[in-house]
């Protein structure tokens, strides 16, 4: 789920149209909780987008998945509405909630009506704060995640990154799935995830977006009925992790014909100066999918793959430019080997004019614009908020992008590109392939 999340909010971000009309209003409520609101009232509805920041990260120590296994009960009966009765309610108010959790974040998202809209935040507002946790619930949601885990074990894809988390981040949260393991899971009982509720669930962690037809004034008003009852402080986050990575190589066999590898090492944060133009760089490495060029050696001109992907990742405790590919147990050495090959090739030489107008050209303009909905810009303005970014962002990111010159890519890729620090992990039976530290 964590990686999911993270490459859809890089995603997102990438896709701000060029003249996105996004009118934000930063308001305050009464009680000083903050949010971002862009009033749309073409339909009679409200997106409200909120984050708490901590994720399956600040679950205690020796708890693993207790915050997963808490955020998929929310709305597993509430109050004095059994799980059945709260999908009722739910349903009579015609409002949509959705609680979703990674190593980062818990997101909540809802959509009401107007008409609804005071009965839908009451309903809300139960399941925040006052989740039963009945018994029958948690060992209903508790089965579904220890299900969810034993299908991971055999899932080559789960078991790189898994391999590559523990790696990168020893002795870290980062470390090891917020899903937990199969012991640790059923070992958690109903007081420990009260105690998971209360670690994140709290105001210090709050950051808040909504679009729709609500006005200033109603969203404050909203914010305290809301989110005020909440905890004042919960857990502290965790400490930033420093990746100490060596070249080589980490073999994890598995009985596939195809094996899978992930690689990377660290990236840079999202407010390095040098951010957009490492930013271009990687779609012109491996961020262009089809268009990239290890595609193109690998896929391309040589068939070894499917499909070969960098992301350039910005976590809350981390900084990561990583990549997965996918070949055959006897091509994946050669695949490793272009891998290596492009990652000093761009350092030693560089790119291309046409390449970086091209991939200025897709980031600008042609990548699919993502302002389709009240529910996606909601998202997308709580995510900014979360990483630090201006309102203003969506009006001067595409002349950063088009700002960024060759030389700036030279720069950056003699910077952030370490072929001496780029590790594998991969998954399966490769042929010619062994651990090298």
């Amino acid at each position: 789920m964590i990686r999911a999340a993270l490459i859809l909010a890089a995603t997102l971000f990438a896709a701000l149209p060029a003249h996105a009309a996004v009118d934000i209003e930063q308001v305050e409520s009464p009680g000083g909780i903050k949010a971002w609101l862009v009033h749309e009232d073409e339909l009679p509805f409200t997106a409200l987008e909120i984050r708490f920041r901590g994720g399956t990260s600040l679950d205690a120590e020796g708890k693993r998945g207790a915050i997963n296994l808490m955020t998929g009960l929310i709305e597993e009966g509430a109050g004095d509405m059994d799980a059945q009765g709260f999908a009722t309610a739910l349903e009579a108010l015609a409002a949509d909630f959705d609680f979703s959790v990674g190593g980062d974040v818990l997101s909540v998202s809802a959509k009401f009506l107007n008409e609804t809209r005071d009965e839908s935040v009451a309903l809300l507002k139960t399941a925040l704060t006052e989740p039963r946790f009945d018994e029958d619930a948690i060992e209903r949601v508790r089965e579904q995640v220890l299900s969810g885990i034993r299908s991971d074990a055999n899932d080559p894809d789960t078991l790189a990154w898994a391999a590559f988390d523990a790696y990168a981040f020893p002795n870290h949260p980062y470390a090891t799935s917020g899903d937990g393991t199969a012991e640790s899971v059923a070992a958690l009982s109903r007081d420990d995830l009260i105690e998971a509720h209360r670690r994140i669930l709290t105001r210090d962690h709050i950051y808040v977006s909504a679009v729709g037809d609500i006005t200033a004034e109603e969203l404050g008003v909203l914010l305290d009925n809301l989110l005020g009852d909440l905890p004042a402080e919960g857990a502290p986050y965790p400490d930033q992790t420093q990746m100490d990575f060596e070249a080589g190589v980490t073999v994890v066999p598995f009985d596939t014909p195809q094996s899978t590898a992930v690689f990377g090492h660290e990236g840079l944060e999202r407010d390095d100066p040098d951010y957009f133009a490492a930013y271009v760089m990687n779609q012109i490495l491996g961020g262009g999918s089809f268009t990239s060029r290890l595609f193109y050696e690998l896929r391309e001109k040589r068939g070894l793959t499917y499909g070969v992907y960098t992301y350039l990742s910005d976590w809350d405790y981390a900084d990561v430019l990583n990549g997965q590919v996918k070949s055959a147990n006897g091509t994946m050495a050669e695949a490793i080997e272009l891998v290596r090959a492009e990652w000093q090739k761009l350092i030693d030489e560089g790119v291309t004019a046409e390449e970086l107008e091209d991939a200025k050209t897709y980031l600008t303009g042609s990548y699919p614009l993502r302002f389709d909905g009240n529910g996606r810009i909601a998202r997308i303005l709580v995510g900014m908020q979360m990483i630090g970014l201006p309102p203003e962002y969506i009006e001067t990111r595409n002349a950063n992008i088009e700002a960024v010159t060759l030389e700036d890519i030279q720069r950056v890729a003699e910077r952030v590109l370490q072929p001496d620090r780029l590790h594998f992990i991969v998954v399966g039976q490769p042929e010619g392939l062994e651990t090298t530290n």
